[in-house]
């Protein structure tokens, strides 16, 4: 399986607008429940009075999420057709959550926007959209949902689209697709509805024909997380590649340490290769001996960005505030370092998608900020790389993740200087 056949999706949207149920649609038409799964989501249903099947429940797991009717966790489901392989995430809408769905944005391709035509685009709708931009992702699927309680309404469909649209503009999306349904009823979720004026694609068929993951813009990076002693001596440094592929005799550089040498020898899980792809786990043989060590990072041309102090965006999840001052614990691929946030830029402003100035973020702002570090890191703007431009923030008393991160100001405007 090449990347192009792998489509990493996330469903995102406000509450009750239909995520779970367009989810659980397109897993039932396209078959890819056992009996026993639909056994009990069909117990749930009867449980709930909802009387017909409540295909929301497919990706509801949680027992407190079937109760309740809504979804808490970011729920994962695999899916396949002829043509490609799926991994979904249903991502939680409720405003609470909003730290789920950015783990369940972070890794995806592509995001499944599900919008209720009667109410169009909400302040959860941006917020989502805007994370999933910040996070990287630049396709978008927009299912413009419950057509079936507004007649199917060419007008409603229209002013949401255009909505919707313009916002995925601002935010710097370059592919958007918007699509008529009915989750509840099926209508262009797997199949076309056939006495429809929309003559588009249906969502499936969409998902189809996007294209796979868009490669890094930046080469070679390998993060190292382990270093390995090998039988008769010398070291091989083991990590997860990513960023573009690498092959015996290529010359690279471990940072921050500036020391270059070639490639001798590159293994895998499965055995030597002369060169490896993106997206594996391998270790690495080099030439010449190193006292590299794990958070060092090895790395071709062009080099990345070596600094104790640079320009992020956050996405800040904790109940207290986030002030200009505060110590941290930043944790960057394999490398985790003291922090401090020297000063607080703004926070974004989801109705104009401008930056505001602001003395502190609350629970679920975006924001920008100045980060300086007691060690150096390796660093990539974010757009160039999301594993050597992304890190967390963690408190240091409770060790919960308080932020994520990425370097550059994403969605805020120009590529700034680190």
């Amino acid at each position: 399986m090449t990347t192009s056949d792998l489509l990493r999706l996330a469903t995102v949207g406000s509450v009750d607008d239909g995520k779970s149920t367009l989810i659980g649609r397109l897993l039932v038409d396209t078959r890819q429940l056992f009996d026993d799964q639909l056994h009990a989501v069909a117990e749930a249903s009867e449980r709930r009075g909802v009387g017909d099947l409540d295909l929301s429940f497919v990706t509801d797991g949680l027992r407190a999420e079937r109760e309740q009717g809504i979804t808490i966790d970011v729920a994962y489901r695999y899916a396949s057709t002829p043509t490609r392989k799926f991994i979904i995430a249903d991502c939680p809408g409720h405003v609470q959550y909003t730290r789920n769905m950015a783990t369940g944005a972070s890794t995806a391709d592509l995001a499944l926007v599900v919008l209720n035509v009667a109410h169009g685009v909400k302040e959860q709708t941006r917020r989502h959209l805007t994370i999933a931009a910040l996070l990287g992702v630049r396709q978008a699927v927009v299912a413009i949902n419950k057509m079936d309680l507004v007649n199917w309404s060419r007008e409603a469909y229209t002013s949401v689209a255009d909505e919707v649209e313009t916002l995925c503009r601002d935010l710097g999306y370059r592919r958007v697709q918007t699509i008529p349904i009915s989750a509840l009823e099926g209508d262009n979720v797997a199949e076309r509805r056939s006495d429809c004026w929309y003559d588009g694609p249906s969502v499936l068929q969409a998902l189809e024909a996007v294209p796979g993951r868009d490669e890094a813009s930046t080469s070679a990076r390998l993060p190292i997380q382990w270093v390995l002693r090998q039988p008769g001596g010398g070291r091989t440094y083991a990590g997860l590649l990513n960023g573009s592929r690498l092959r015996v005799g290529d010359e690279v550089t471990l940072w921050p340490a500036g020391v270059t040498t070639r490639i001798r020898g590159i293994s895998t899980p499965g055995g030597s290769r002369s060169e490896v792809d993106p997206g594996l786990s391998i270790d690495l043989d080099l030439a010449d001996e190193t006292d590299a060590g794990r958070g060092d990072l090895i790395a071709l041309d062009p080099a990345p960005t070596v600094t104790k102090e640079f320009r992020a965006t956050v996405c800040w999840f904790a109940d207290g505030p986030l002030v200009s001052g505060a110590r941290l614990r930043l944790k960057h691929t394999t490398k985790s370092t003291r922090a401090r946030v020297s000063a607080l830029e703004g926070v974004m402003d989801l109705d104009h998608i401008t930056l505001s100035p602001a003395d502190r973020l609350v629970t679920n702002d975006i924001g920008v900020v100045q980060i300086q570090c007691a060690d150096f890191l390796c660093v990539d703007d974010y757009r160039d790389n999301r594993m050597t431009g992304s890190f967390v923030l963690i408190d240091e008393v409770s060790h919960a993740t308080v932020a994520a991160g990425m370097i550059g100001e994403g969605a805020f405007g120009p590529r700034p200087d680190l």
